[in-house]
């Protein structure tokens, strides 16, 4: 099995396909098994790329708290990247890892060909609406120190693959928390296209999945009926075809973009494409 290896922490990620890459990233309490349905769906035209955040699936659980920051995570994003050479990725998240996905385009945003966020949301610029959600993470953490992980069963979302409740409680403090506005304050300025997608019965996300669909200029929205906090795992036809939908209008629109006919330049003149900026295969 393939891992990065960080400080002494083993990442686990796997990428299956060749094509234009796309990095997806699991929600709290969740691993890349999530992804099991899109990965058969997307591998054919593109190079797929999972993995497990740390404290969750096959990564390491390390018993130090200060092995687990959002920091930490985005570092672990670029360094798999890196590790398949990837140059810019697309970026598809849930919840959790939805929110990564937005602050990685903060910190990386030549990285970052486009977005596909999945009941997420933006966090928080009010101080006590922050302080209610960071006391949820808490809460989060406490259950999975009280109760270990065995009441997760053979909940779809992770397939049986967490091994540590100390690395979810850690990770929720560590890497759930949230500490400014950095994500929500640079929502208005994303550039790059964006699929937002959701269930219509997440009631927890849907206010955020609206405010993200209406704020980042020109972003699609598809709310999916009887799907709830999982629309991939609860509706996957028709979760599976809106994202295919949407990275074919993307690959279209990069094409007709190279084509683009440059009026600075004499008739017949060779046009030179921008490394990375292609439709074809990226590196890796």
């Amino acid at each position: 099995m393939p891992f990065i290896h960080r400080d002494g922490v083993r990442v686990y990620y796997n990428a299956v396909g060749e094509g234009p890459a796309i990095l997806l990233t699991n929600g709290y309490n969740l691993t890349s098994y999530m992804w099991r349905g899109l990965v058969d769906a997307l591998s054919d035209r593109h190079r797929v790329i999972t993995w497990d955040v740390r404290g969750h699936g096959r990564s390491d659980s390390p018993s130090e708290p200060d092995a687990y920051s959002q920091t930490l995570a985005l570092g672990d994003m670029a360094a798999i990247l890196d590790a398949e050479g990837v140059k810019d990725a697309i970026l598809a998240g849930h919840s959790m890892g939805g929110y990564l996905s937005l602050a990685f385009h903060v910190e990386h945003p030549a990285r970052v060909r486009a977005l596909i966020l999945i009941g997420t949301g933006p966090g928080y610029r009010d101080a006590k609406a922050r302080d209610g959600w960071n006391r949820h993470a808490e809460g989060r953490a406490r259950y999975f120190e009280k109760h270990g992980i065995e009441n997760l069963g053979e909940f779809e979302g992770h397939g049986g693959e967490n091994r540590s409740a100390t690395g979810l409680a850690l990770a929720a403090r560590g890497i759930l928390t949230q500490h400014d506005s950095r994500v929500i304050d640079s929502v208005a300025k994303i550039r790059i296209p964006t699929l937002v997608i959701a269930g219509s019965e997440d009631v927890d996300f849907l206010r955020g999945m609206e405010f993200l669909a209406t704020r980042i200029p020109g972003a699609r929205k598809i709310f999916l009926p009887d799907a709830g906090h999982l629309p991939n795992i609860e509706q996957p036809r028709a979760f599976n075809s809106a994202v295919r939908q949407f990275l074919r209008q993307l690959d279209s629109e990069d094409s007709t973009r190279a084509g683009a006919v440059d009026p600075s330049k004499p008739a017949g003149a060779k046009r030179r494409d921008t490394p990375g900026t292609g439709t074809g295969p990226q590196p890796g």
